[in-house]
């Protein structure tokens, strides 16, 4: 029942990540206690054992080969448990218990019940049904906290009283006064033997698993870019092409995420806020709905919740963006009114911009959300922490998902009767209209209900007819007419911040995208989503990765085609063009996992979003806060808790955030008459749909946005480009950048000089006064001589950049990070060949998060190089020691960052 050890060769926890490589730095001994329970053994329990919630479970991996299990919906499961302790004192009581859906309370030695906080504190999520299925039968450890335990005989108790059957099950718990890193069934002097276990079976990898952070001043620690809280300098404006703070008008960038975890409350929740402070963020997108899925009824619980999330993020100077609906998280039964024609299984695509009764019930969220009143009781109108709302997340009439299979009949009718009335306006009769169309009808027009049909997308970017013009036309106002509506609104509540319309591509960007763009002009910036692609495909790829899927290995920087051996596709999520010289913002970018490639996407992000001068960067997504290879159930493919994603975030956001890479020339300023966009003649540079593979679902076969409208996309990688959408249009300036874009040489380079694509080999280079580095390829890069540093490496894929602390340029800093870093996977992730450059998963793999072990040798040129100590930091960005000089850095195995700093005599 019980296992007690003493245990007196432990590492300290900011050693125990860095086992292999710093071995030599150590000598280090502890004396530590803990206690382990099996929750198959209490001494007393009235569990109800479910055939199949206890039964059909892999018990192999369970501590103990078994587990306490309750699924009853007449009585709550009790279990009680009695253990010694082999010390008094305080230890801190971890749990392995099932998570999901789950409420359970626990009382230590008859002390008041304390409720157990999965959402929280969840780690080590693990699947455990005999199926595979992603239900109820989860197990997790949980972090419950700080007790104190008696010397001897100690009591305690659980009650399982889920909503769902009062279900519950208990795997294990441990009282620990040393140390520990859960892992799976492992006991705590089983751990070390593990590591090295692992390390052997994976040679060439180091173990990425960090102790706890107890958050001290280290760094890679930029809370202190941060305002004290959000909204201390005022409400963010925007300003010419800038965000500003209203308080003082000085420019801010915002290096976000996806996130926190709506799941997330009280301590876990500002626990997660201290963590997205540390790595730089300053902004959070809050993206979910406030309503019922089926009815789109209010659900206050949701709206309280997101004011804790928004206070929460605010205390670490972290402001909010508020995304609110996406026609995703609605299936809406069959109903009166706006429900009329749906099943209970269709998106109500498109049915926001133009029935009427839904757009009330919409500015009902948003009244509910935007009044709502934070602790201090603020309402969210008058909150400076609220950045900004986004009206309409990834839905436009001019995407493949506006079409008569997705849009009911009784709902289609609207808006072809509003068509009807527009025609009708603007040529008099149906029958003026037909002439001016020649004669061309459709299968729905109905004279006498007034009513015309709508051809398909792809009539309208190919045939560009009279009537396939007027559809366009009529479908650009109608949807920017809802957006000017809704502003109208939100101002008339009083709400002072920031709005966009929306952030979605269309079917056609050349033909299309114009007029999407447009449509959003009611709104103070412009936003959009890409992702980089892996060639992802299976069962549900679309958000998970499981055994027996397919993924090809895709570069960006070398704009790989995600076919195996196709020619290279000129496209990346981060080109990011201006629209009327508005700010803009990347409120969804992701390099998608299983990729060995993805640990490109922060210094290329960070680079050229500081090029472009990108206002906001939101990185997809934030689903936990501690280093999780399965923060919930399989694994998802967007996961930001990985060593390459935020593992780069220190170097990453001091480039973005603090301009290290100065922002470029005005390349391309091309204006486009709206009469022409109308026309459907398209634009002279397109913005092209780099899609995730949730979202590429809903293309239509053939319908890939293709084309190539004349400028050359590479333009991007050179400076900031603008496309003016208005009604005077204008000629064309664009550049001579022959001498910046080589396509014979394969090579790219900004018109500040600072930053050098090669995607011929796939190597960028940084080359800045305060931020030199190489990123990708840097076996094929060769030593690389910079302007104060010079950097050599065999790595392939690698990212080695060299950042001053200090904003100051590298060769007179007293302040300077070096961070480096490799590819990540999860531990025993493994693959087979499954055809030309395809890849099959055998196994997902499994915590802890691996690095391929870093090598290399860096040379500052300083002439007190020699002068200057470099710190070898543990995965957290604390000391553990000494590792030479500035003169000549031999990279550590497993070190991803050091401080150089002055020797101090």
């Amino acid at each position: 029942m019980v296992s007690s050890s003493l245990n007196p060769m432990r590492f300290p926890p900011r050693i125990l990540a860095l086992l292999v490589v710093f071995s030599s730095l150590i000598n280090c001994r502890i004396s530590a206690a803990w206690v382990w329970v099996e929750g198959e053994q209490a001494a007393s329990t009235n569990i109800g054992k479910h055939p199949w919630y206890y039964g059909q479970v892999k018990k192999g991996q369970l501590s103990g080969g078994d587990f306490l299990a309750h699924f009853d919906a007449s009585k709550p499961g009790e279990a009680d448990y009695r253990f010694n302790a082999p010390s008094a004192g305080t230890y801190t009581l971890w749990l392995r218990a099932n998570p999901v859906q789950s409420a359970m309370r626990y009382s230590l030695n008859d002390a008041p019940p304390v409720r157990v906080d999965f959402a929280g504190n969840q780690s080590g999520a693990t699947n455990i049904a005999a199926n595979n299925a992603p239900d109820l039968r989860f197990i997790a450890w949980c972090e419950i906290g700080k007790v104190v335990l008696r010397a001897g005989v100690n009591r305690i108790a659980f009650t399982m009283d889920s909503a769902n059957s009062n279900h519950g099950a208990i795997d294990c718990f441990v009282f620990t006064n040393e140390p520990f890193i859960p892992s799976g069934v492992l006991k705590p002097d089983q751990l070390a033997d593990a590591a090295k276990e692992t390390a052997a079976a994976n040679q060439g990898w180091i173990p990425w698993a960090p102790a706890a952070d107890d958050f001290e001043e280290n760094p890679i620690d930029l809370r202190r870019l941060n305002e004290k809280f959000a909204g201390e300098n005022g409400f963010i404006q925007a300003r010419g092409e800038q965000f500003v703070h209203a308080g003082n008008g000085r420019p801010v960038r915002f290096w976000a995420v996806n996130g926190p975890p709506v799941e997330l409350n009280g301590k876990g929740l500002q626990r997660s806020a201290r963590v997205l402070a540390k790595y730089g963020v300053n902004l959070a997108r809050l993206h979910g709905g406030l309503f019922d899925d089926k009815t789109g009824v209010l659900n206050p619980a949701a709206v309280k919740h997101t004011v804790e999330m928004i206070e929460a993020v605010k205390a670490e100077g972290i402001y909010t963006h508020l995304s609110i609906y996406f026609p995703l998280w609605m299936k809406p039964e069959n109903g009166p009114g706006w429900r009329e024609g749906y099943n209970g299984k269709q998106n109500p695509f498109a049915l926001l911009y133009f029935e009427p009764e839904f757009q009330k019930l919409y500015q009902g969220w948003w009244k509910a959300i935007l009044t709502a009143k934070t602790s201090a009781g603020v309402p969210l109108v008058d909150e400076p922490a609220l950045m900004g709302v986004e009206l309409v997340n990834e839905d436009s009439f001019f995407f493949w998902t506006f079409n008569y299979a997705n849009v009911p009949d009784p709902q289609m009718r609207k808006l072809e009767k509003s068509f009807g009335d527009w025609v009708s306006k603007k040529y008099g009769s149906f029958q003026n209209a037909l002439t001016a169309w020649k004669g061309l009808g459709h299968a729905r027009d109905d004279e006498k209900e007034g009513r015309l049909g709508f051809r398909a997308l792809y009539d309208l970017f190919t045939r560009k007819t009279p009537r396939d013009r007027d559809t366009a036309a009529f479908l650009m106002e109608t949807q920017m007419k809802f957006y000017a509506d809704t502003v109208k609104f939100l101002r008339g509540l009083g709400y002072k911040g920031l709005i966009t319309a929306s952030n979605w591509t269309t079917a056609n960007n050349d033909i299309l995208g114009p007029l999407e763009k447009f449509s959003y002009m009611p709104g103070d910036f412009i936003d959009h989503h890409g992702y980089v692609g892996a060639n992802h495909k299976g069962a549900e790829a679309g958000w998970s990765i499981r055994e027996g899927h397919t993924f090809s290995n895709v570069s960006a920087l070398r704009f790989d085609s995600e076919t195996p051996g196709g020619a290279k596709v000129f496209s990346n999520p981060v080109m990011d063009p201006m629209y009327n010289r508005r700010p803009s913002m990347i409120s969804e970018i992701a390099w998608n996992r299983p990729n060995r490639y993805r640990g490109e996407a922060p210094l290329f992000e960070a680079a050229y979003g500081a090029l472009q001068d990108t206002d906001g960067i939101a990185h997809f997504a934030f689903d936990a806060d501690r280093w999780q290879v399965k923060p919930r159930f399989f694994m998802q493919p967007w996961t930001l808790m990985a060593p390459s994603q935020m593992g780069q975030f220190p170097a990453a956001a001091l480039i973005y955030r603090q301009g290290l890479i100065k922002t470029g020339e005005l390349v391309a300023d091309l204006p486009l008459k709206l009469d022409d966009a109308l026309a459907l003649k398209g634009a002279k540079m397109v913005q092209r749909a780099n899609l995730d593979e949730l979202r590429k679902t809903d293309v239509l076969a053939g319908g890939a946005d293709t084309s190539d409208a004349g400028v050359d996309p590479l333009i991007h990688f050179v400076g900031r480009t603008n496309v003016s959408i208005d009604g005077k249009g204008g000629g064309a300036e664009v550049k001579d950048l022959s001498s910046l874009i080589n396509r014979r040489a394969q090579i790219v380079t900004s018109s500040t000089g600072e930053l050098r694509l090669d995607y011929g080999k796939g190597v960028l280079i940084l080359n800045a006064p305060a931020a030199q580095g190489v990123s990708g390829n840097l076996g094929l890069a060769g030593p690389v001589d910079l302007k104060d540093v010079s950097i050599s490496s065999d790595l392939e894929p690698g990212h080695i950049v060299v950042v001053a602390l200090d904003g100051k340029p590298l060769a007179v800093s007293s302040r300077i990070l070096v961070q480096a870093m490799t590819e990540d996977k999860p531990a025993n992730f493994s693959t087979v060949p499954a055809g030309d450059r395809v890849l099959r998963i055998t196994n997902i793999g499994q915590d802890p998060w691996l690095i391929k072990e870093i090598q290399g040798t860096i040379r500052l040129k300083r002439p007190d190089a020699a002068r200057l100590k470099v710190t070898a930091l543990d995965f957290n960005g604390y000391p553990v020691g000494e590792a030479g000089t500035a003169a000549e850095l031999k990279l550590l195995p497993g070190a991803a960052y050091y401080l150089i700093s002055p020797i101090r005599h």
